[in-house]
């Protein structure tokens, strides 16, 4: 027991100073017991600085050596945050707000290097910056956090691919060497190292040699020594490729872990940089010493408590090192090894959601292809993290940049899952599947407009905060920029501490507290009466819905199996099997539509790519066009009706509302558009929110014209005509300078169809970028139109090219791009093209479009967006018949939406 003193305050000072001596000297770390921490949170009473210091110690110690609990950092820094801010001392400078910087500084990057939050790695971030400021901090001190600084900045580039973090990390690396004293190398960060000319390189191996030949080996600095020479030896096989300097590098750590070096609490480092070389030797030698060494010491490093850092990073190595053995030695113990552990890393919330995902991915591939039993389990894991990996990206920019870089594995993901479902005949699961798995950044933001619609409305207040928490999310997603909103008064990170927080820092901290907010209110809303699968993944019951007009044919493109499968309002799925190479042609399909683009200024009229379109609708109509037809006429759908395609992958780029000629007996040329009327969408949430109902201001519907083009009106001022002349509905005109981006974004709020003709760029690499070009080139892009919610819109014609179209660069299963941007923002029904578009079609497509769409009908009539597909099938019809009409000119229209 802790005796109790005359004096309290004494008694605290001495155990706060006995607490920060032993904290702070010596190799090994001490942990505080639960009494002491305890004893010090009372003696917060008596002797608030000396207390709070010695407390945050101890927290830290036992978080990093001990429990791991989050509580504790939480505790201590929100302890040392209010104590600075209460002090009476206005100088920064003041020994008690300096060390206690120090502490949080020192905290929070424990807690980043713990637990792999972006939000903990920005605060980590911005409190090295505010303490790297202090003119007070200790040498030593200021090379682990401008180390640490260095570090987390790259990784905001690996992460999110932002370029000022990895020019931070570089201009860090200077200052790292200079803080380091030319003996003792072995704090310096390794990407510094790299900086240096080889020649200094050589000379640092040298003089490090020298010191270790006259240094007693018991000594704490013959160990730095080695783990300094280990170092720089990887620097020189870094740009030698000499195996013999991997050799030396793996021979001095070798050293640093026999006695009396191996009793540091901190081996784990130099051997886990010991596993990296072996591993590099073995790729170089192909020797399988090197790989065996590597697995028992990847395995060891997984028993030692004080690795918790880096326990998914050597899973990860070990089961790739894992793999390369059984590849080699088909060991079935070596499969079941790998089995155990990836789920242990898939589930360690400790590492990095990304991480866990795309480890989960290899998990599901590498089962697959041995046919293990966890195949399901790893599938699912999978499946469950791909939206949460994109939700930690501030918006909908980042996130898709993370989705670009996380590999075609990982892309299709889902398309495999449901392939392996479709095998298991579980087609059920598998359009579930599909729908978790597809439009991920469309069904993000639809997300953020749940209670609206929902049985949530009726609690009113619940529903306007939720409403609020999304609006705020929403506005965050979908901002151009990282440095578009910066309010964080309310964020975790406080005071003076805010100075040092850059654009991103400021977003990431709002979006992953408004997101934890968001989550709490969710669990929250599933907690009442009726709403327990509230923003749940919608059941199959839910998305049969989808084919309430007509039926969805999905197309999975898979290279384990690809099939087709038919969803019906009221029977089961049907399923069509494919052949053996149905998935190899389809890419070549693919390939050949986009390479024939490549290099033409105008594809459009282009005799080669013409051919191009040919060619792929007659292979697209014996590859899916005729068992398609063949299937719905055993479904008993009648010809002319109303049918909807929801591609994957490949086909996503392909036009399946054109395939053809089909065969026949009076030698009539016959396409699929002959026989039923297609529409596309990018998914089944998408086509049932289509149909909502919608809410009008007027029963008298308007539309509203916008034309302007980057050159001259010219060949458009025929088009510009026939829409003015349109007795109904009433139309507002936006012509040439009047079409400013304002001004059409006003305006689509107030109108319930719109007509936009001009120009529409394509951003290579950028989808997200692609853009409307409007008076005075100003832009609307694709970012803009769905940042606007118009509940009354109801149909959109985009009489420019391009609006439909996915270039090479793309995520075809993100269908990112402007048909379905205007359709994710409220149009029922969109017009767009999937390709470049002739001027000279635009005046005739949109003459007889607008004659059939707006013709006087019954009062049974359908509403004008859901006609609006059998206008444009009809109106295509008559221009195919136009002399001279080649296959690429009327194939590009296509309709999306209800």
């Amino acid at each position: 027991m802790i005796s109790t003193a005359d004096d309290p305050a004494s008694t605290v000072q001495a155990m706060a100073g006995a607490v920060l001596t032993n904290f702070c000297g010596g190799d090994q770390v001490p942990q505080a017991s639960d009494e002491i921490i305890q004893y010090l949170r009372e003696g917060l009473k008596t002797c608030p600085q000396e207390a709070s210091l010695a407390l945050a110690s101890a927290l830290l110690a036992r978080f990093a050596f001990g429990t791991h609990s989050i509580d504790d950092c939480e505790e201590a820094i929100t302890m040392l945050d209010n104590h600075i801010a209460s002090t009476s001392s206005k100088d920064s400078e003041d020994w008690y707000p300096a060390r206690a910087s120090e502490l949080i500084a020192l905290l929070s990057l424990a807690r980043s290097i713990f637990f792999s939050d972006p939000e903990y790695s920005e605060e980590a971030i911005v409190r090295c910056r505010a303490v790297l400021n202090l003119s007070s901090l200790d040498d030593q001190l200021r090379v682990v956090f401008t180390q640490a600084l260095a570090i987390h900045a790259e990784q905001r580039f690996r992460s999110f691919g932002l370029t000022d973090g990895l020019r931070e990390a570089i201009t860090l690396l200077p200052e790292i060497a200079n803080l380091s004293s030319s003996g003792e190398d072995a704090g310096v960060l390794y990407a510094s190292r790299r900086a240096y000319p080889t020649a200094t390189v050589l000379e640092k191996i040298q003089q490090l040699e020298d010191l270790l030949s006259t240094t007693p080996s018991e000594t704490p600095q013959y160990s730095t020594y080695l783990e300094d020479l280990a170092c720089w030896y990887d620097t020189k096989f870094s740009r030698t490729g000499d195996v013999s300097d991997i050799k030396a590098a793996i021979r001095y750590r070798r050293m640093l872990l026999t006695p009396p070096h191996s009793n540091h609490s901190l081996t784990f480092i130099p051997l886990g940089f010991l596993c990296d070389d072996l591993l590099i030797a073995f790729d170089l030698t192909r020797s399988m010493d090197y790989l065996e060494e590597s697995i028992i010491l990847h395995r060891d490093l997984l028993t030692k408590q004080d690795a918790r850092p880096l326990r998914f990073a050597v899973i990860r190595r070990l089961v790739l090192s894992l793999c390369v053995r059984f590849r080699s030695l088909r060991r079935n113990q070596d499969l079941e090894e790998i089995m155990q552990l990836c789920p242990a890393a898939v589930h360690d919330t400790y590492a990095n959601v990304v991480d866990r995902f795309k480890f989960a991915c290899l998990w599901a591939s590498l089962a697959r292809h041995c046919r293990h039993l966890s195949v399901s389990n790893a599938y699912e894991s999978a499946i469950s993290l791909f939206q949460p990996s994109l939700a930690l990206a501030p918006n909908v920019q980042v996130q898709l940049i993370q989705l670009l870089g996380m590999g075609e594995t990982c892309e299709r993901m889902p398309l495999d899952y449901a392939s392996y479902k479709i095998g298991s005949g579980s087609l059920e699961q598998a359009i579930e599947i599909l729908e978790r798995g597809r439009a991920l950044l469309w069904s993000e933001l639809r997300g953020f407009r749940a209670s609206v619609d929902h049985p949530i409305s009726s609690h009113l207040l619940l529903a306007e905060k939720f409403a609020s928490v999304n609006r705020k999310l929403k506005a965050l997603a979908l901002s151009a920029t990282l440095g578009e909103d910066t309010d964080v008064d309310d964020g975790r990170v406080r005071g003076r501490e805010v100075q040092w927080m850059d654009p991103f820092s400021r977003i990431v901290t709002k979006q992953r507290r408004l997101s934890n907010e968001r989550n709490t209110l969710i669990s929250h809303i599933r907690g009442l009466p009726g709403l327990g699968d509230f923003l749940s993944p919608p059941s199959f019951e839910a998305l049969r819905s989808a084919a309430s007009r007509g039926p969805v044919i999905i197309v999975n493109h898979s290279k384990w199996r690809s099939d087709i499968l038919i969803l019906l309002r009221d029977s089961p799925p049907s399923l069509i099997t494919t052949p053996n190479d149905f998935y190899d042609r389809a890419n070549r399909l693919k390939n050949r539509l986009l390479y024939g683009r490549r290099g033409l200024s105008d594809v459009v009229g282009s005799t080669e790519y013409a051919n191009a379109v040919r060619y792929v609708l007659a292979d697209l109509y014996t590859l899916v066009g005729r068992p398609v037809i063949e299937r719905l006429r055993e479904l008993g759908v009648p010809e002319q009706s109303r049918v909807w395609w929801c591609p994957t992958s490949a086909f996503c780029y392909l036009p399946l509302h054109a395939m053809g000629p089909i065969p026949s007996g009076d030698h009539v040329e016959r396409y699929f558009s002959d026989l039923y009327i297609s529409s596309y969408t990018p998914s089944l949430s998408a086509l049932i929110d289509s149909r909502q109902p919608i809410s009008r201001t007027s029963s008298r519907p308007s539309l509203l014209l916008v034309a302007h083009h980057d050159r001259d009106l010219g060949g458009m001022k025929k088009e510009i005509k026939i829409i003015k002349g349109l007795s109904r509905p009433r139309v507002k005109s936006l012509v040439g300078k009047k079409a400013t981006a304002a001004v059409v974004t006003e305006g689509l709020q107030q109108h319930h169809f719109v007509h936009i003709a001009g120009s529409y760029k394509l951003a290579e690499g950028r989808p997200l970028d692609a853009r409307l070009v409007l008076h005075e080139d100003d832009p609307l892009t694709l970012l803009d139109f769905a940042r606007c919610r118009l509940p009354a819109a109801e149909f959109a014609f985009l009489s420019a090219s391009h609006t439909a179209e996915l270039i090479d660069e793309s995520i075809p299963d993100e269908s990112l791009h402007l048909a379905s941007a205007m359709q994710h923002c409220g149009f029922r029904s969109v017009v767009g093209t999937m390709w470049g578009m002739a001027d000279m079609d635009g005046t005739e497509v949109c003459k007889r479009f607008y004659k059939l769409l707006f013709a006087k009908g019954g009062k049974e009539d359908p509403p004008y967006h859901e006609r609006a597909a059998k206008a444009l099938r009809d109106t295509v019809q008559k221009l195919r018949k136009k002399k001279g009409m080649t296959a690429d000119r009327w194939v590009t229209y296509v309709h999306y939406g209800a």
